[in-house]
């Protein structure tokens, strides 16, 4: 009986850990806002992300070789696992829209829950990130880029990310969202809510297919034309590093800038071809 305890003593933290559900998605993106997955302890993430220009629309077309003649948004950033829960990022972005064109955005995520076989139905992370932008200020007092104040080139973002691994195969994700943003012009709001989306279908152990769907919940008709992101991209996971590819309406990369600022319409061909690229070293 006392080899017996032994035995299940020893066995107890194998037994508990086999109970975690693990990879709900393979990367802590999904394609432009986060996953519920943080990078482990002591992991170091190079990302580098990057999209081309509308491939149809008045933007678009052959003469703009369907987006490929145009750079549209470049991002490069480093981000870190503290603990296994607790990551950080940093980065910086180069965009073509009409706000928020050159920025630096960090954030802070935390693993507040992980899902466990018959105990916890559901992953759940936190999100908070920043975003400073540091275009030069217009003079044009009706502009969100005039900047009378320095704090008005700040903006917030806040997201609770829920999600399930419903199978060796399917994941879903929900991601309630708050933006704030400190300058805004005159026919636009401070605070966004935003209700995100978003499935994840893994083919095989290497190759899987995503989507991705924010809805304003404040109305994009009171917002000057403003349209919902909506993504639908394919990845490939390979050792230490992760590929996707994408098309997208959005604009720009962090929720500051997707949520409050695509305006591109599916419907007209205002899409893009995108991709990004990461690579993890452990420290």
């Amino acid at each position: 009986m006392k080899k017996l305890s032994i035995i299940l003593m020893m066995c107890a933290p194998a037994m508990l850990s086999a109970q975690i559900v693990s990879e709900t998605f393979n990367a802590t993106r999904i394609i432009n806002g986060h996953s519920v997955e943080t990078l482990k302890k002591r992991y170091f993430e190079y990302r580098i992300e990057h999209r081309f220009g509308d491939m149809g629309g008045d933007a678009g077309g052959a003469q703009a070789g369907f987006g490929f003649d145009n750079a549209a948004d470049i991002r490069f950033a480093f981000e870190y696992g503290l603990s296994d829960k607790l990551m950080i990022g940093l980065g910086r972005t180069k965009g073509n829209i009409r706000a928020y064109r050159n920025n630096l955005d960090a954030f802070v995520k935390y693993r507040l829950l992980r899902q466990e076989k018959e105990k916890m139905p559901v992953s759940m992370t936190l999100v908070a990130s920043a975003l400073y932008c540091y275009n030069k200020a217009v003079e044009d007092e009706l502009s969100v880029l005039h900047f009378p104040e320095f704090a008005h080139r700040l903006a917030y973002a806040t997201q609770l990310n829920i999600a399930r691994k419903m199978s060796d195969r399917i994941s879903l994700s929900l991601m309630p969202t708050y933006v704030h943003r400190n300058y805004v012009s005159s026919n636009d709001v401070n605070g966004l809510f935003a209700l995100g989306g978003a499935l994840n279908i893994k083919l095989s152990k290497s190759w899987g297919i995503l989507a991705e769907y924010y809805h304003n919940l404040n109305g994009t008709d009171v917002r000057d034309g403003m349209t919902n992101s909506f993504a639908i991209g394919a990845e490939w996971c390979t050792n230490g590093h992760n590929f996707h590819f994408n098309i997208t309406n959005a604009s720009l990369f962090n929720e500051v800038q997707f949520i409050s600022y695509t305006s591109e319409d599916w419907s007209k061909g205002q899409f893009r071809l995108g991709f990004s690229i990461t690579r993890n070293f452990k420290r």
